[in-house]
């Protein structure tokens, strides 16, 4: 069964463009205008990826993705002519699991919807398997890993596909100090590392959710000079 891509962005020639190079590879598409048409679409279709442009009519795509995230985890790939770093925080913030700059080259593209789809199998198949250590638990925290599930407290915490895995990898090796080159292949299954803030960006996601006080974390460590941890 092909995998269904939805392609939101104002510009006809755009949406083209990616969708000729989605279906070349055999994807189904399905397009959108405007955020509000993507919240539309989404009633009457099941996708699994969405390829969603930040500057759009109606409903910009940053209000489009905390929308969608009241609904379903499902990888989202942002664009944007905004190059910033503020633009991709806020890219990211929102809900977003990969971030884009226009102008970008359609099979860099490609090669990240490849990299979404392929991590998301995999959680999927891994909640399918019956594990002994199905559930972390770190103090007050709660990592169900068939669920997908993350508590604290007992109080249920909303975490994108790509901050749950980060969160589940890191807890599940105790101690061990993960750089971010590591923690990107890790996570996005891609042997590339692209020089961006992108991980650290997802690593004060995850705090700002499940920490009391983010600048003074309990759970997920910094250690100065090489990476992130877990104790």
């Amino acid at each position: 069964m092909a995998y269904k891509i939805m392609v939101a962005d104002d510009d006809p020639e755009i949406r083209d463009v990616i969708r000729i190079y989605l279906q070349n590879e055999g994807y189904q598409t399905v397009e959108a205008e405007d955020g509000k048409q993507v919240l539309h679409l989404l009633d009457n279709h099941k996708v699994d990826l969405i390829i969603l442009d930040v500057m759009m009519p109606v409903l910009d795509g940053i209000n489009a993705c905390f929308k969608i995230r009241e609904r379903t985890n499902i990888p989202i790939i942002m664009l944007s002519a905004k190059s910033e770093d503020i633009d991709k925080i806020t890219g990211l913030t929102s809900g977003a699991d990969d971030y884009l700059s226009k102008p970008f080259n359609p099979l860099e593209l490609i090669a990240r919807v490849k990299a979404q789809l392929r991590r998301q199998s995999l959680a999927s198949s891994a909640s399918n398997l019956s594990m002994d250590n199905t559930v972390i638990e770190i103090d007050d925290l709660k990592i169900d890993r068939n669920r997908h599930l993350v508590s604290v407290r007992g109080k249920e915490i909303s975490l994108t596909p790509i901050e749950f895995s980060i969160l589940e990898l890191m807890a599940s090796h105790r101690g061990f100090v993960f750089n971010i080159e590591k923690l990107y292949q890790s996570v996005w299954k891609e042997d590339k590392f692209l020089s961006d803030n992108t991980v650290m960006v997802h690593i004060r996601n995850i705090r700002e959710k499940i920490e009391d006080n983010a600048r003074s974390p309990r759970y997920i460590k910094t250690v100065w000079g090489v990476g992130y941890k877990v104790d």
